[in-house]
This record gives C-alpha cells, structure tokens and sequence, in this order.
C-alpha cells in the first residue's frame, strides 16, 4: 500500500482520505524530511519536453504502429522524483550531527554509542556524528569536558586550539578563548598543539594561556574537581577564575581598581555562592558587592 501511495504522493494524486492514512503511516516523516531536504538541491538544466519529443519522433520512426506513451512519461517523472529523493537522503544523512549544549551553571552526562562516557560542564558544546561513529570516534568540543572513553578505534577530542587523541582513557580538556588544557587521569594520551604532537602520560597536564605553554602534575586515577562541584586552579590569570566563576553561578562579573592579569592558586565552591565570593577574595585580599546575579570585585582604594 505505501508503493502505491508514494507514487501516488508524488504526483499529486492522492485523496484527502489517503492522504491522511499516508501521514499516519511510520515511512511519511522519513518521506516528507528526504522531500524538504532534497528541495534545496539543483536540477541540472534539462529540457524535458524537448527530449521527449526527440525520443517520440524516434520511436515513430522505428515503430509505425501508434502506441500510448502517457504511462511511460507519469513512470519518468516518478523515476526523476525518486532519483532527486535518494540524492537528498545521502546528503542528509551524511551530515546528520548530534550536538549537546550546556547553559551557566548545568551539566550534562553524555553516553557514546561505544558506551564512552563524556560529562559536559557549564557553557559547553559538544558535537559528533553518530552515524559514522563506528568508522571514526571524532568528537567536536567549545568548553570544557571529561572524557571515560570505552577501548577500540582511536578517539579523537578537536578544539579551535588543539587535538586530544586516545584509544582507551580518561582525560579532561578544557578549550575557552585564549585557553586550552588537556590532563590525562588514566592511561596515555597525545597532545596536537601549534603543529606538534606533545605525549601525556597519566598524572601530567598540558596548558596553553595565549600561546604560553606550560606543563604541571595531576592525580594520578583522579577527576577534575568540577566534577565534585570545585573549580580549582593554580597560577592562573584572575581574569579566567572570573569567567569560570561566572559560567558556574550564572552572574555577571564587573571589577574596579583589580588586575585581572595577577595569578590566583585557590578553589572556589560551584553551588555555593557566597563561599565562592569569599574564597577567591581573601588570598587576594580585594573586596566584592554582591546584588542579585550580578558582582563587584573592587580593591580596598575603590570606593
């Protein structure tokens, strides 16, 4: 029945009442997705009628006896219909993507079609394709996640600045303007920055802050503490603690008479809004005015 009702479809020659068991059908919104896709491509330029008429002053030729030839044209314009159709369907299905977004102060749990599993803190962006997720393991990342990746195929993290590639492990990257970071907890993991390919052995970081490297120790099996609602750093900028600071509590951040290039070493707490403020003020001993979702972090000279 859905033959004959595509053919149907097609030519603009259904009922109301088997239009409506078509669109009841589980195929119609495969059909109808493959039609709208396959509308935004271009025809070649093709003269039908004049093709015809060659192929009609042939057969004539050929075959004196008169013969109906209207089947044969309704059976080319459903041949030319489905031929545009296929093609729309390998480009959509080709690209198909999944990508999964956080917002300020959210995270998100990610499961791979291998059983990998990515966590996804706040303000981030992931993107991978699932239908060729078997041929290649290629995640696309804007922010900062955990990587638990299942053993197989070589698993690939790419960010604007650098590529994280692994077969089996876990690690964290991190990719904000103007920073990027890759930490390996387990395993091996290889580091692409700036053309060149740095091997990170379990219990070693790799940071870049504007081009600057730099590399440090880690917990050897541990986990980044954002994943126990921490956000630690050491001898980073104050201006990226302010940016993670405002991607964890959702607030806008304003300063007065501050140097936002001084480091800070400290943790501050994700789910505790107060204790975050006081914990990244006393080290530095600068002062903050909290109202609503917005902050002032000023100096002691600041009125």
């Amino acid at each position: 029945m859905q033959e004959d009702y595509l053919a149907k479809w097609l030519n603009n020659e259904l009922t109301d009442a088997e239009l409506e068991t078509f669109k009841k059908s589980e195929a119609y919104a495969t059909y109808e997705k493959i039609m709208d896709t396959s509308s935004n491509l271009e025809a070649p330029n093709f003269k039908m009628e004049e093709a015809w008429s060659q192929l009609e002053e042939r057969r004539s030729q050929n075959q004196p006896k008169v013969i109906s030839i209207t089947p044969f044209k309704s059976f080319l314009r459903i041949a030319a219909v489905v031929a545009v159709l296929l093609t729309g369907s390998y480009f959509y299905l080709n690209t198909l993507d999944e990508t999964i977004t956080t917002r300020y102060a959210q995270s998100k749990e990610v499961l791979l079609p291998d059983s990998s599993e990515i966590i996804l803190n706040a303000d981030s962006q992931l993107s991978y394709s699932e239908k060729n997720w078997n041929k290649e393991r290629n995640i696309s990342l804007k922010g900062e996640a955990f990587f638990k990746v299942a053993k197989g195929k070589r698993f690939t993290v790419t960010t604007e600045e650098g590529t994280v590639t692994v077969l089996g492990t876990q690690f964290n990257v991190v990719h904000r303007a103007g920073f990027f970071e890759a930490t390996c907890f387990e395993g091996l993991v290889s580091v692409t920055y700036d053309g060149k390919e740095i091997k990170l052995p379990a219990g070693n970081s790799f940071l870049s802050i504007n081009g600057k490297i730099t590399q440090s120790k880690a917990a050897i099996n541990g986990t980044p503490s954002w994943l126990k609602k921490e956000s630690t750093f050491k001898s980073i900028p104050l201006t990226y603690v302010f940016d993670e600071f405002e991607r964890q509590h959702n607030t806008t951040i304003e300063t007065k008479n501050i140097d936002t290039a001084q480091l800070f070493t400290g943790t501050f707490s994700n789910t505790d809004k107060e204790l975050a403020l006081r914990s990244i003020c006393a080290p530095l001993q600068i002062k903050f005015k909290l109202e609503g979702n917005k902050v002032l972090f000023y100096g002691e000279s600041a009125p």
